[in-house]
């Protein structure tokens, strides 16, 4: 097969897909006998990706595979397709999902001890709503309270290959660190207290809604402290919103109420 007809095929099914694809889906478009070699495949996909240098969109691999998207610089004009406001989501969500991004698998008491407040029923609802979070486990200890861990879907969100293209944190990734940084005196055992009752809401929800099917990347700034982030925010936010927890907080300000998060500003 030449392989100009090779880098054509490939470029139509991911136009006709509508969502990622990996190298072995892309082989499997190919009968038996004229099946590329997945060295053959990715090299296509190099080609590919140049010709996508000076248009609108790129072609970029996140955890599902290979998918083509409008550049990260073009959602203010392409989001006004939608009619409908795009979900937005509070600071506390946006914490919430940062710190199980970044210390995964963690559980909710470890979160709550972390930020100095209660998380929401609401948050955790709609973190496994959009499905950006799961259950990976329980901690053996009293109550056995669930372990989160983020998805394939929230990579493929963030735009992300894997985990290790978090934004680097290295420093917080250990909790005790990150407690002696917030002021805790005691370090957080591995036994955390369970995850609060579901049916205590003191902390801020976010309202939810379904965001556009384009896959849009990126584009929004930044708010003020009491204002919500819409739905197109950039994976770098994630390590502000860390950086913030880590450099603001004092241990004073970690006890306010749930919605007194002006200085921990959180994304994912």
């Amino acid at each position: 097969m030449a392989e100009t007809g090779l880098v054509q095929i490939l470029e139509g099914a991911l136009l006709a897909a509508g969502k990622p694809l990996t190298v072995a889906q892309l082989a499997e478009l190919f009968e038996e006998h004229e099946r590329p070699e997945n060295a053959a495949i990715r090299e296509a996909m190099k080609e590919v990706a140049e010709r996508c240098d000076d248009r609108g969109f790129e072609l970029v691999e996140v955890a599902s595979g290979f998918r083509f998207q409008v550049r990260q610089n073009l959602s203010p004009w392409v989001a006004r397709l939608w009619q409908e406001r795009p979900a937005k989501y509070s600071r506390a969500l946006l914490e919430t999902l940062a710190l199980i991004a970044y210390r995964q698998p963690i559980t909710r008491g470890e979160i709550e001890e972390i930020r100095g407040v209660a998380v929401s029923s609401n948050i955790i609802k709609t973190l496994h709503e959009r499905e950006w979070i799961r259950v990976v486990g329980h901690r053996d200890v009293p109550g056995r309270p669930a372990m989160y861990a983020t998805t394939r879907q929230f990579l493929d969100y963030f735009n992300l290959k894997n985990l290790d293209q978090l934004p680097a944190l290295a420093e917080i990734r250990d909790l005790e660190t990150l407690n002696a940084e917030l002021g805790f005196t005691e370090p957080l055992p591995e036994s955390a207290a369970p995850a609060a009752d579901e049916g205590s809401e003191p902390a801020a929800s976010e309202a939810e809604g379904d965001g556009p099917g384009l896959t849009v990347v990126g584009g929004t700034d930044h708010v003020e402290a009491d204002e919500p982030y819409a739905e197109f925010i950039v994976a770098e936010e994630l390590a502000e919103a860390m950086t913030d927890l880590t450099e603001a907080a004092e241990p004073e300000a970690a006890e306010e109420e749930p919605e007194a998060s002006a200085n921990p500003e959180q994304q994912v």
